[in-house]
């Protein structure tokens, strides 16, 4: 007798192998990874002769604080709330490998809600199709990071947790959370209908295709005066933004009213989705954006080649010269020779 497995299941499953996933992992891109905020996170930093995890872990708490409220003076857990458990996921970013605390609530410990839905995603074809229509239609690119995302709209399941040793002297205190949190069912939901709600009072469409390309018809002037039509594209990976605009900055300082963004992340792009991107000049004298990988896998190999000379024994290193297959100046993203023919 086979056994069917309900949405709910597979679910649960998937978030089971996530989570030992997550715990088996001990380094990436070659640097050391805790997991325990006690133990691990003092060691790391002592080893290291920094403050990296500390850091990170006070700034996260410095934001996401005012998520909960704290039951002081016997006030007691009102009746229907659930209980969870919140814990600090600590990461290392792709983009220039800063350390990244973030506190999150255990999803698993709640009842599904009504309407279940996923963080925003924009897909990578859309990344590079609206990379193309910046360039051809001259148009500005323009990147930002909206700071504590989920803490920008009100929490809509009824949730109380104990507070752990990251909130210092309240530890072991019950609390509310009051505002959606990284890790509740409800919070990707609250944060993207909030978000599509902000882009449709600014005159976007969600694009059918994609949902997190949201587009508007604008108008510019062209070089000898005439109006050109074009169209604005906000590109929405969770909390990054990649606005595509005659001004981006402009439309970036209205979404600010709305949710805060993080002020040095307000730049042209220089990586999105962990690829570097480059305004460079085609050799037919073009300009387009250029989307690598390459600092990316650099600063990978750099790291690992520091851990395997400072922990392993010499026969372990990495040789200074070795063979490569490819050819070392050849870069397929500025080929603007002819296509091929359908004979």
């Amino acid at each position: 007798m086979f056994h069917v497995l309900k949405k709910r299941d597979v679910i649960i499953l998937l978030v089971k192998q996530c989570n030992v996933k997550y715990l088996k992992e001990t380094h990436k891109y070659g640097l050391p990874l805790p997991k325990l905020v006690d133990d691990d996170v003092l060691s790391i930093d002592r080893l290291s002769g920094s403050n990296l995890w500390v850091d990170a872990i006070a700034n996260e708490m410095k934001n996401v604080r005012v998520a909960f409220d704290t039951l002081e003076n016997s006030r007691n857990v009102p009746q229907g709330f659930q209980f969870v458990k919140c814990h600090m996921i600590l990461d290392i970013k792709m983009e220039d490998f800063h350390r990244k605390a973030c506190l999150v609530a255990g999803r698993h410990m709640t009842k599904f809600p009504a309407t279940f839905t996923y963080s925003s995603d924009i897909m990578h074809e859309t990344v590079h199709i609206t990379q193309m229509l910046a360039a051809l239609n001259l148009l500005k690119v323009m990147a930002a990071h909206i700071m504590n995302s989920y803490i920008t709209v009100p929490c809509k399941e009824k949730i109380w947790t104990t507070l752990g040793s990251e909130f210092g002297k309240d530890k072991g205190k019950k609390a509310i959370i009051v505002w959606a949190l990284h890790g509740l069912k409800s919070a990707d939901q609250a944060f993207c209908g909030h978000l599509a709600d902000c882009m449709r009072s600014f005159g976007y469409k969600s694009y059918l295709a994609d949902p997190d390309l949201w587009y508007k018809a604008c108008t510019q002037k062209g070089d000898h005066g005439n109006i050109k039509s074009y169209y604005s594209c906000m590109l929405v990976y969770v909390y990054d933004i990649l606005c595509i605009h005659d001004d981006p900055d402009s439309v970036l300082k209205v979404l600010n009213k709305y949710f805060p963004l993080k002020p040095d992340s307000v730049v042209a792009p220089d990586i999105y989705l962990g690829a570097k991107l480059k305004l460079m000049q085609l050799e037919n004298g073009v300009w387009a954006w250029g989307i690598s990988l390459s600092k990316h896998v650099q600063e990978t190999v750099k790291n690992c080649k520091d851990y395997v000379s400072e922990h392993l024994p010499p026969q372990y290193r990495l040789p200074k010269l070795a063979p490569n297959p490819f050819p070392t100046k050849y870069e397929p993203g500025i080929d603007v020779s002819p296509e091929l023919t359908l004979t």
